[in-house]
């Protein structure tokens, strides 16, 4: 003999099998469920409560160096810098004999907290080249960066056009960005 559950405002009433007039004539079902239903009391107190957020906004806030109260925009494209030298790991705070070490195990270590990206100020007009890099705390710190760490991202050099694209697509972007606007 099983036993059946009653939903009465939320509440679960164990009932015996054919003891409750709703199995009287069901054969075959052990267990009844009926959907729950508050009472209109209670529908009134949860139409009324305000949608929470579930998570704070985890935004990242950059402003720009020149303008500190105006915010940094950028397309989410980030650069890693590349390490290929025990030296470079020493002068990021590494001791030399664990420095060796992992340049031995990793010939070409890529940090995951530092990297460079293009950034537009708004209040500038422009976009540059900046140096990002993340603290083990979260915070992020950002410089301009420097023409020399373009040597440790591999295979991209802001410089030298792209040798894929051809010199007529080259000029006639060329010839379109340099055009003067002549609304806005």
């Amino acid at each position: 003999m099983g036993i059946n559950l009653q939903i009465t405002h939320n509440n679960w009433t164990p009932i015996r099998d054919g003891k409750s007039p709703a199995l009287a004539g069901s054969k075959g079902f052990k267990h009844l469920f009926v959907p729950a239903s508050p009472p209109p009391e209670e529908r009134l107190q949860e139409a009324a409560k305000p949608q929470r957020r579930r998570r704070p906004p985890t935004g990242r806030k950059l402003a720009c160096p020149k303008h500190p109260d105006k915010p940094l925009l950028g397309n989410g494209r980030k650069y890693y810098l590349h390490l290929l030298t025990s030296e470079e790991l020493v002068a990021r705070g590494m001791p030399a004999g664990k420095a060796k070490l992992v340049i031995n195990a990793y010939p070409v270590l890529v940090l995951s907290n530092e990297w460079l990206e293009e950034l537009y100020c708004a209040s500038c007009g422009q976009k540059r080249w900046y140096h990002l890099t993340k603290a083990p705390d979260g915070a992020i710190s950002l410089r301009l960066a420097p023409r020399g760490l373009w040597g440790q991202v591999a295979h991209v050099d802001p410089i030298v056009p792209n040798p894929t694209v051809g010199e007529f697509t080259r000029r006639e972007a060329r010839r379109h960005r340099d055009q003067k606007r002549m609304f806005e």
